[in-house]
This record gives structure tokens, C-alpha cells and sequence, in this order.
């Protein structure tokens, strides 16, 4: 049975979640506050109303309790505030207890019942003094949460290396999995510097044009498969998807030629020796 929905991100580039917009008329760019499983939180609209499939919503579906006012405006402004306070603060007890970790963001629910403090660090952290200190300063119910260096990343931002500002950053909502063997499937340097982000983990961009990639290779025979060509008998050991091309050692004096893909033969589906694509 179709529900009925509105999308809802609470930061940049953040996870989307639907909520039950009820009598209220939603539109892209509003803001509205709502209750999540954290409390209230004020967020921007940016799906409009739209219906659903039941099994496409996580229940219990929860509904908006408004739409943001002036004064909501300026409740955030002063969260914002108070989170720049916190940072300092904890930095300051973090020194104190002598802590081997690293203090991301600090993040207040809206309706201020609880303080989340992101961290990274190489192990496990007893952080439990550090806890009874912040909550006797700000009397709220304290969480801290260590994160990885991917997050570390789309919480601080920065620019990659092809010059524009990171994707987890600036609109990737969540992280999918990147393999060595998609760098590896489009023919790219496997050099660990030329293919990571900031993060040190590999870029997310990786993943962008995987499937063009692989349904691509699927007209190309498989390495190692014999062939003949203008020039003579040989085997493949490599190919160019966009020159639609494949790169033939030939038997006869074991040079290495391009040839169209549409002007070779495969020598009766036979296959040699197989080798994997050179770095380049």
C-alpha cells in the first residue's frame, strides 16, 4: 500500500530519511522539525511529498511536527553556537586526561537533551573520566562516538585531486564499497597514492564508472585468448575500451601491436598463456 512521504536530510550531503509530512504543504528547500530516534531535529526538505511503497519505509514512519519557524531559525544559530563552545571545551579535557585521540565535530540534537562528540583514534579509548567531566559541564546527556577516517573526511571536507571539493563532502550521501580490482578493471595505476582520497582509503570515484567498464569489457575476448591478425598469429594482453581496440603479442617475433577489435580473429577459441593488464 503506497505511503504517502517527504525526504528530509539533517546536514550536507547527509543521509536522506522519510517522514510522514501530514497536513503540512512541503516543498523542496523548506525546513521542518521532526522526531527522530535522537530526539527533535531540524531539517531541510529536499524530496518533495511523494508516495511510496510500504517496504521502501523504515517503521515506525514518524511524522513532522512542523514546519521551521523564525524562532527555530534562531534556536539552531544558538546550537551552533554552543557546539563551537563544546569543541573548545573538550579539547581543553581532552589535554587534561592526556587522551590519545583526535576530536572531529561536535554535534547537539536541536532540542538539546544530548551532545555527540565525534573522535578518531588508532585503538580503543577509555574515555569514561573525559565523560563524567563534560557532563558536569553542560548537564546534558553526553555521547561519544568514534568514527573512521572516511567519515573524518566528509565531516571536514577539503578538495581531492582532481580540484573539486569531496564528494562524500559536497552531495555523496553514503559510502559504497571501493575495490582494488575496479582500479585495476579500468586499467589505472595501482599506485596506492594515485588512487586514494585524502582519507587514505581508495576514492569513492573508483565506483562512479565501474559498470560502463564492465559492461564494456564484455565484447573483449579474454586475456590470454589466441587470435589472428593482419600481422600474424599472436595472443591478447591487453585492451582499450575507448579506442575499441586490443593489444596483440605476436608469435612469430613476440612484438606487442593494437589492432581494431573488429579486424582480429579468434584463432578457433583456443587461449594461451593468460597475463593480467600492465600498470600504466
Amino acid at each position: 500500500m503506497p505511503v504517502k512521504v517527504v525526504g528530509i536530510r539533517f546536514k550536507a550531503a547527509g543521509k536522506i530519511y522519510y517522514f510522514d509530512p501530514g497536513d503540512f504543504e512541503l516543498q523542496i528547500g523548506d525546513f521542518a522539525i521532526v522526531e527522530t530516534t535522537r530526539g527533535i531535529e531540524f531539517g531541510m526538505v529536499v524530496v518533495g511529498p511523494k508516495e511510496v511503497e510500504e517496504e521502501e519505509v523504515v517503521a515506525p514512519l514518524k511524522s513532522v511536527i512542523r514546519k521551521a519557524t523564525d524562532e527555530d531559525r534562531a534556536q539552531l544559530q544558538e546550537n551552533n553556537n554552543n557546539e563551537q563552545d563544546a569543541y573548545k571545551i573538550c579539547m581543553e579535557k581532552i589535554e587534561k586526561h592526556d587522551l590519545p585521540m583526535k576530536l572531529i565535530e561536535v554535534e547537539q540534537t536541536f532540542d538539546g537533551n544530548k551532545i555527540i562528540f565525534y573522535f578518531t583514534a588508532d585503538g580503543r579509548v577509555d574515555f569514561r573520566e573525559l565523560v563524567k567531566d563534560l557532563a558536569a559541564v553542560f548537564r546534558t546527556r553526553i555521547e561519544l562516538r568514534q568514527i573512521g577516517v572516511r567519515d573524518e573526511a566528509k565531516m571536514l571536507g577539503g578538495l581531492g585531486c582532481c580540484g573539486r571539493e569531496l564528494c562524500c563532502n559536497s552531495w555523496l550521501a553514503e559510502f559504497e564499497p571501493v575495490s582494488i580490482r575496479m582500479a585495476k578493471d579500468q586499467n589505472l595505476s595501482l599506485n596506492p597514492t594515485k588512487i586514494s582520497g585524502i582519507c587514505g582509503r581508495l576514492m569513492c570515484c573508483l565506483k562512479y564508472e565501474n559498470e560502463v567498464y564492465e559492461e564494456a569489457k564484455k565484447q573483449f575476448p579474454e586475456y590470454g585468448t589466441n587470435v589472428n591478425t593482419e600481422s600474424g598469429e599472436g595472443k591478447i594482453i591487453g585492451f582499450n575500451i575507448f579506442r575499441d581496440s586490443v593489444s596483440v603479442e605476436l608469435k612469430e617475433n613476440k612484438h606487442v601491436m593494437d589492432f581494431p577489435l573488429k579486424d582480429i580473429d579468434i584463432n578457433n577459441n583456443t587461449k594461451g598463456e593468460k597475463s593480467g593488464p600492465s600498470s600504466r
